[in-house]
């Protein structure tokens, strides 16, 4: 029926394919279908275009009543679903760059403004585990998430820089790019190692290779904060591992240094429910401005968990 008004309203088939984005073959099978289904002819050529046949022009009027309903009712079921789902839950790592949320929450605002956000700060290994309690609607996750229960995509690559007293970095040759062993000796304030696992072992792999011990990043912070991070090195005479956007809160006697040759990155998932049919969602998670070495496999994770998750429903 959409396609038999557009056609009468346009007056061609070219018209009404560029209005409907569809080609002008499938125009002419699908106004065919109809007249077979009817029984009568519903459009006729002329000089001036397609026109509408007078058992035609008796449907179009009906078709318009049937079609404005159902976008009436659709506009209802939306309304309604909106009411329903409530707000969106996020779960967000302390640290996490503000810079990062800017786009997806814009969008969301922007295509879903009845959709409200609620953000809860947690340890990696607390967010997952929320996440999956169904306490979350989605999350930021600084490790890969196991399993089939949540699809995820890769939205951040940091590479992590030390954190040093100024006295230090001049020392060791700072704020130029220093080597990793050059920390050798130095005491590393990491995390607790069951808040990421995989993350932690990950980082202290990486020490170790550079003549860093594992024994010497004995000192671990709860609260992986800026102002804890600061207070901890300057009182300590260590160093902190942390990603570029830190380096400019840094106060007065601590400097920030790049690392030679980025051995330390730090990578940032978005995970959800892989049974998750939330249209607004979708769209959330579509917004991340992913990093480009990793857009093809975007294209492979949407194909499969995104579309899989979110376009049952016809979601965006």
């Amino acid at each position: 029926m959409r396609v038999f008004v557009a056609i009468v309203e346009e007056g061609s088939l070219s018209a009404a394919a560029r209005w409907l984005h569809l080609s002008q073959p499938a125009l002419s099978q699908t106004v065919g279908s109809l007249e077979r289904q009817l029984g009568v002819r519903l459009l006729v050529r002329s000089s001036a275009g397609m026109a509408a046949t007078p058992e035609g022009q008796t449907l179009l009027d009906e078709a318009r009543a049937v079609l404005a309903r159902h976008d009436q009712a659709l506009v209802a079921l939306n309304r309604q679903c909106a009411r329903e789902v409530g707000a969106l839950r996020l779960g967000l790592p302390l640290d996490v760059p503000p810079a990062l949320l800017v786009a997806p929450l814009g969008e969301l605002a922007a295509a879903y403004p009845a959709t409200g956000v609620q953000a809860r700060h947690l340890a990696p290994a607390l967010l997952e585990a929320a996440l999956r309690r169904g306490e979350l609607d989605t999350a930021l996750l600084r490790e890969h998430p196991r399993g089939q229960e949540l699809d995820c995509l890769l939205v951040l690559e940091e590479p992590l820089g030390v954190l040093l007293t100024t006295r230090r970095a001049e020392r060791l040759g700072g704020p130029d790019a220093l080597p990793l062993e050059s920390l050798a000796g130095l005491r590393w304030m990491g995390f607790p190692r069951e808040d990421a696992p995989g993350y932690f072992d990950e980082l202290t792999a990486v020490l170790r290779a550079h003549g860093i011990e594992a024994a010497r990043a004995a000192t671990q912070m709860r609260a992986i904060v800026p102002a804890v991070v600061y207070a901890s090195v300057a009182a300590a005479g260590a160093f902190a591992l942390a990603p570029p956007h830190l380096a400019r809160l840094a106060p007065d006697g601590l400097t920030w240094c790049p690392l030679a040759g980025n051995p330390l990155i730090r990578r940032t998932w978005a995970a959800w429910p892989a049974s998750s049919h939330r249209r607004d969602l979708g769209h959330f998670i579509a917004a991340f401005d992913i990093p480009e070495r990793h857009r093809d496999q975007r294209t492979v994770r949407f194909a499969a968990g995104v579309s899989r998750g979110f376009a049952r429903r016809g979601s965006s």
